[in-house]
């Protein structure tokens, strides 16, 4: 069978599979390997669905181990902006929510070739089959070529902001003058030669964050691990990527080794005239790595400290801290439950754990992983809408575990704050310990994310966005800091720029389930049409928050029927396992049941549900605000 050496399709395009090149009106366009191969997939399939799975099994092979959802959504994006498709309007690939996505243009062949010509064409040089000996100089990032890139390394791509600064109303405030110099931290290349070794030029990565965000976090910022992982094998230029995070400096790197010597190269760039700062290679034995990783990450740190006339060093930087092979061994599963407890998912928070609880089994003095076991413990309630008390007690345990083994650990007290806050109802000592964890690490993202959400609770929502714009500054690409200041807006009264907010949410990551707040958006401005279109959409899945947000949806629109059988549903799965009373009070709404609603609140309570935590600003809540019994809850859980 011949196939074509070239394609054409619309006037203006032509991907050429002989020069592995996409044309607009015959100039070269940039389009990295990853959307690359998802876009020649998409034509060879043209008028099919290509499913995700297949489009994961083409891209990265079945057993991947990355977060292939993300990587998809940022090509499908980056295809689509390059081609000027309009994802509500295709003219190219058509979504098919929750199967996949279609090519629909019309396309021309030109020229043939035969299945072997085929087969030079597709097996592109992705990796160096024999790795450069170590003896040989490492490229800087400007000249690297692109078969360094090697095949099954998570290759996750950057998600694409052009989205967000399109339909978002509040872009991230511009640094002034006079304010902190912000860093990024480029994940550290793996060109060893061994996919495996992955994790040690992650946790690399990992610490040259931790370290380079204790040198003087009054003056220097550093983005969180979280969105610089989204850079992780990307070809952006350095100008981009500073557009995006809006940083001065870049720190990149790599690491290559051979069966004795470990070699890591590092270069300080600013970004402004992309000239190098300085830049470094580091010989050491290979026999302890990490080892290795704490020294030179110090080594690095310092050397930036110096590079940019910061003065002020904590007493930590610099100073070489012995490391046993438990702690090594444990700092490793402590990234590997990292990774999906930043999934932000039920099914994540549930891969988190074991890998969390395996890291104490192997150093039980390493506070870290502790942190970890918290937050997954304290989140899994929530996102699972399962009774607090199979989870509350041992997220307290991890986090006083945490705080007892380090209290310098700003991850400590901010679990602990997070858990005091949700079940106990303690703001005093909640907002203290937020503010502990902050003034112990003002870098660490998720402290400012999570005192924001603190503040809105009470009402504070100036102060409440200001803290969430600091998280955000930190961590540019999370979906959760975004989609969060977008429930800020909803819970105050603000339905267009929430709407605004969380449809840019929507367009980067279509599944991502926190997104769904915006309905309540929709609400407040009377869209009824949009939601019951909306949520006839929805996959249906065995979810309580899902039945829940069906029979509150359903029941606003005017469509109480739909209400009732949606809470029935919900009904149902508790008589099959315990589900959290909170669950019920938006479904009781939804279905017209204002006493039931109040009922399952004070049910709610005796459980000590971290969903009390929204009852003052809540506008879910505003049906049944005037109630006495409601008001007094209020008052119970200190939020009148």
């Amino acid at each position: 069978m011949k196939i074509p050496e070239s394609i054409k399709f619309d006037e203006d395009f032509e991907l050429d599979l002989r020069a592995y090149e996409l044309r607009r009106t015959g100039r070269a366009v940039k389009l990295e390997r990853i959307p690359m191969e998802v876009l020649r997939l998409l034509i060879e399939q043209r008028g099919q669905l290509v499913t995700r799975e297949q489009i994961v099994e083409r891209v990265w092979g079945k057993d991947a181990f990355l977060d292939t959802d993300n990587s998809i959504n940022g090509a499908i994006r980056k295809i689509r902006y390059v081609l000027r498709d309009d994802p509500e309007d295709p003219r190219f690939i058509q979504t098919l929510t929750g199967r996949g996505y279609r090519f629909i243009a019309p396309v021309i062949e030109t020229g043939t070739e035969t299945p072997e010509e085929k087969e030079a064409v597709s097996e592109l040089p992705l990796l160096p089959l024999n790795p450069e000996p170590i003896a040989e100089p490492v490229s800087s990032r400007h000249g690297r070529p692109k078969w360094t890139i090697y095949l099954g390394v998570a290759a996750i791509l950057v998600t694409v902001l052009a989205a967000w600064f399109r339909w978002s109303r509040k872009p991230i405030p511009p640094a002034n003058a006079g304010e902190r110099t912000m860093l990024a931290v480029l994940p550290f290349e793996n060109l060893t030669g061994d996919p495996g070794q992955d994790y040690f030029s992650d946790g690399l990565t990992e610490e040259m964050i931790m370290q380079l965000g204790r040198v003087d976090p009054q003056h220097m910022g550093v983005i969180a691990r979280t969105s610089m992982m989204h850079y992780k094998n990307s070809r952006e230029p350095l100008a981009q990527i500073g557009r995006e995070l809006g940083v001065q400096y870049v720190l990149e790197g790599s690491v290559r080794s051979d069966s004795r010597r470990v070699r890591i190269t590092s270069q300080l760039i600013e970004v402004r005239n992309q000239s190098s700062v300085w830049t470094r290679e580091y010989d050491r034995d290979v026999q302890d790595l990490l080892a290795i990783e704490d020294d030179i990450a110090r080594q690095i740190a310092l050397e930036t400290q110096t590079a940019l006339g910061i003065r002020k060093a904590t007493p930590e930087v610099g100073e070489q801290v012995p490391f046993s092979q438990e702690r090594y061994a444990a700092h490793d599963l402590y990234l590997k439950g990292l990774y999906f407890l930043n999934k932000r998912t039920a099914e994540g928070f549930g891969q988190a754990i074991p890998y969390f609880q395996q890291a104490t089994e192997k150093d039980p003095a390493y506070a870290p992983p502790y942190a970890g076991l918290a937050d997954s413990f304290a989140l899994m309630a929530a996102y699972e809408g399962a009774p607090p008390a199979e989870f509350a007690a041992k997220a307290r345990a991890a986090a006083l575990r945490a705080v007892e083994l380090d209290d310098a650990s700003s991850e400590a007290h901010t679990a602990l704050a997070l858990i005091v806050q949700n079940y106990d109802y303690d703001w005093q000592t909640s907002e203290r310990e937020f503010k502990r964890a902050i003034e112990l690490n003002p870098n660490y993202a998720t402290a400012h994310h999570w005192y924001a959400e603190h503040l809105m609770w009470q009402g504070r929502f100036q102060e409440a966005l200001e803290e969430s714009d600091r998280a955000r500054r930190l961590d540019p690409l999370s979906l959760i800091i975004i989609a969060d200041q977008g429930v800020i807006f909803v819970n105050s009264r603000q339905p267009d720029r929430a709407i605004a907010q969380l449809s840019a949410v929507g367009e980067m990551d279509p599944k991502f389930l926190r997104n769904r707040v915006i309905e309540s958006a929709y609400l407040q401005k009377g869209m009824f049409e949009k939601i019951v279109s909306d949520v006839e959409g929805w996959p249906v899945m065995d979810s309580p928050w899902y039945w829940a947000g069906v029979a509150f949806l359903e029941g606003n629109a005017g469509r109480p029927r739909e209400a009732r059988r949606a809470l029935e549903k919900l009904q149902e799965l508790d008589r099959q396992h315990s589900i959290d009373p909170m669950v019920f009070v938006t479904a009781y709404i939804g279905a017209g049941d204002k006493d039931a609603a109040i009922t399952s609140l004070e049910a709610a309570y005796r459980q000590h549900s971290n969903g009390l935590t929204s009852l003052k600003v809540s506008p879910d809540y505003d049906s049944i605000r005037g109630d006495p019994r409601f008001k007094e809850l209020q008052r119970r859980v200190g939020l009148e």
